[in-house]
């Protein structure tokens, strides 16, 4: 079980290792507990301490837009002190047809060691990682309505950083689940970690492969005894459905945290968003920089978490070549 951690204090972990960080599935609760004391443990530091790693290349491949990920991990890369290899798609051999992994494969080629991907595409890793030509390892910013792992721990430290623990927290993920890849890390996430979560939303946009993590109702019912509201974006650019231009009208009153919800809520509840905010829809425009408020903590937050995700990928990769070595 996870200790609280005191300001100021430093606990000494063995090194974290990982071959690749592709979903929240892959990890261990032992393993996203160590990277939740090292992401506090790196935010403590000044940044003239922060760890520091040498020949690292590493490219960031972003096949969809991005600002806070791509941009976190950008500024997470410069200060562990990586060589970032730029690569853009639009001007790439994508736009003539080359596969994906046949892009890693070519930047592998040229000593990159670590990749950085978002995609539209579900589960692309999958291919990346199971290839016996690819020696890369593979970092996933976001998979379709899939997964978004390092979004999921950012959003635990966050979580755990104000709280000290998750058993028996009552956590509500609100929105438009059936297209949240951040809905479905955390929640997959959050019930390992001992959390009682519930789910609220649009019922055309609820996925009943949530049920397994908590239950489906009406925010309103659950709205005065949560501990965390995590508000999720609706995605505009995924939907198909006719009727979704009529729920996104009505959506704020309906679904959205208003001035009028935000009032019920316990005086120690904190909301949650993994931005982009869409403001006056998920959450009313004076509540995104409320007191109560997490969202620009939680960006902060992500710069440390992909700080010891990447760590923990070059100690894997170090690891890797240590025992090559001795056999």
């Amino acid at each position: 079980m996870l200790t609280t951690i005191q300001a100021g204090n430093t606990i000494q972990q063995p090194k974290i290792c990982l071959d690749h960080f592709v979903s929240t599935e892959q990890l261990s609760t032992a393993l996203v507990e160590a990277l939740i004391h090292r992401t506090l443990e790196i935010k403590r530091m000044h940044p003239s301490q922060y760890p520091k790693v040498e020949h690292a290349l590493i490219s960031n491949l972003f096949f969809e837009p991005s600002t806070r990920t791509h941009l976190s991990f950008q500024v997470a890369q410069r200060h562990l002190g990586m060589e970032v290899i730029e690569f853009d798609p639009a001007t790439s051999s994508v736009k003539k047809g080359e596969t994906l992994s046949d892009t890693v494969l070519t930047l592998q080629a040229l000593g990159i060691s670590t990749v950085v991907v978002r995609s539209s595409e579900e589960k692309y890793y999958e291919a990346l990682i199971n290839d016996p030509n690819l020696t890369v390892s593979v970092v996933n910013g976001g998979d379709g309505s899939g997964q978004h792992p390092s979004q999921s721990l950012l959003d635990v430290t966050t979580i755990y950083e104000e709280f000290g623990f998750f058993k028996d927290l009552k956590i509500a993920i609100a929105g438009d689940l059936s297209h949240s890849r951040v809905a479905r890390s955390n929640a997959e996430l959050l019930y390992r970690l001992g959390a009682k979560l519930y789910f609220c939303g649009p019922h055309e946009w609820y996925d009943s492969t949530y049920d397994r993590f908590g239950e489906y109702v009406e925010l309103n019912d659950v709205i005065e005894f949560l501990d965390v509201l995590m508000l999720l974006r609706v995605q505009h650019e995924r939907h198909e459905d006719p009727r979704a231009e009529l729920l996104r009208e009505a959506y704020h009153y309906n679904y959205g945290l208003t001035l009028q919800r935000e009032d019920r809520m316990k005086s120690s509840a904190i909301i949650m968003h993994p931005a982009p905010v869409n403001r006056d829809v998920e959450i009313a425009d004076e509540l995104v920089t409320c007191q109560r408020s997490r969202i620009y903590r939680q960006m902060e937050n992500g710069m440390f978490a992909r700080m010891a995700i990447l760590e923990a990928i070059i100690h894997g990769q170090h690891e890797k070549e240590s025992i090559n070595a001795l056999s």
